[in-house]
Order: C-alpha cells, then sequence, then structure tokens
C-alpha cells in the first residue's frame, strides 16, 4: 500500500525540496524533512501555510493534484474586511477570472480559528476589521483563493490548508509531519 507525509508547511517556504532561483536561498521542504523519492501532490504558495501532501506513489500523487479527480481542499483565510452575503454566494457559485470560471466552492465565515503564532505576524489595522473565511474547493489554480477573495473585495491576510481529501492538519505544528498508510483512493 502507498503510504503520503502530511507536513504542516510553515509561512514563507518553498512546497519543493531544492530552490534553484532564490538569492539568497529559500527555505524548503528539505529544512524540515528528508523524504528521498517523496514528491508534493499539490503545491502550496510560498506565503502560506498548511497541510502538504507528499507521496512516492504516481498515480495517487495525479488523484490528489489533478482537478479532474475533484478532491476538495479545504482552506481558512483570514481576509481584510467584513463579509457580506453577496461576496459570501459569489465566491460559492463560481467567480470569473483572468483565467477563466472557478468551480463553486464551499465557503462559510468561521471564528477566528486557535493558529501557531506566525512570524512576521499579520499586519493590524485598528480602522480595517478582519474576518476568517473557510473554503473548499475542487481545484487548485496558482493563487486561486487570494485571487477569489481579492475578486469579492476581501483582500487575503493569511491562508491556511486544513485539509487535501481525506486527510487533515490536525494537531501538526508548523515544520511537523506525520507518515500514513493509504488505504483506498483519498
Amino acid at each position: 500500500m502507498p503510504s503520503v507525509i502530511l507536513l504542516n508547511k510553515p509561512y514563507r517556504v518553498l512546497s519543493q525540496f531544492t530552490d534553484h532561483e532564490g538569492e539568497p536561498p529559500r527555505s524548503t521542504l528539505a529544512d524540515f524533512l528528508n523524504a528521498p523519492g517523496y514528491r508534493v501532490a499539490g503545491r502550496l504558495d510560498f506565503d502560506s501555510e498548511g497541510l502538504v501532501v507528499l507521496t512516492r506513489d504516481g498515480a495517487l500523487q495525479q488523484r490528489i493534484a489533478n482537478p479532474k479527480f475533484k478532491l476538495w481542499k479545504t482552506y481558512w483565510a483570514q481576509v481584510e474586511g467584513d463579509p457580506t452575503n453577496q461576496a459570501l454566494s459569489a465566491l460559492s457559485s463560481g467567480l470569473e477570472l483572468r483565467d477563466g470560471p472557478t468551480r463553486p466552492a464551499r465557503v462559510r465565515r468561521i471564528t477566528p480559528p486557535n493558529l501557531w503564532h506566525r512570524d512576521p505576524p499579520v499586519r493590524y489595522r485598528a480602522k480595517i476589521p478582519d474576518s476568517w473565511l473557510e473554503l473548499s474547493l475542487q481545484e487548485g489554480r496558482n493563487r486561486q483563493v487570494r485571487r477569489m477573495t481579492a475578486a469579492v473585495g476581501l483582500p487575503t491576510l493569511r491562508l491556511v490548508r486544513v485539509s487535501v481529501g481525506q486527510w487533515c492538519l490536525d494537531d501538526l505544528m508548523p515544520g511537523g509531519y506525520r507518515t500514513e498508510v493509504v488505504a483506498g483512493s483519498p
């Protein structure tokens, strides 16, 4: 049976094991784990945090990362502003972005989650409120959640992926990981 490594990718870490472009070199997954043969199944942006799934099984990697398999990915997004019902409806119905329409998403307001401290912290603006949303998508375009929230006037301040299919972040702290055997499809 294939196995996966579930890693809580910290803020400002590349979702890969090497950095050939950064000057000075940026932090990578290799700073947190030694996993020869494992590959990331669906990237997470440099400035996003949370669950990254790695596997050695190419078919499993495709089932996790390829949007045609419609695997749900859930994010907690701290956004600038107070979401209106109209904005939430637009996010859940699907939006037109520059690279085409998004699939409908699951979206809801949530209370601020109990997360680890981020360094540097999210900027605080006394006169502008912030809110938290939980968004679940079945696709994963480049910076999609950030582009979606910006399109409805709610710029993302912090983004944490909390689940990919059947796998959840649970109590993993940034840089922490665990290995799980995959029994069945994600």
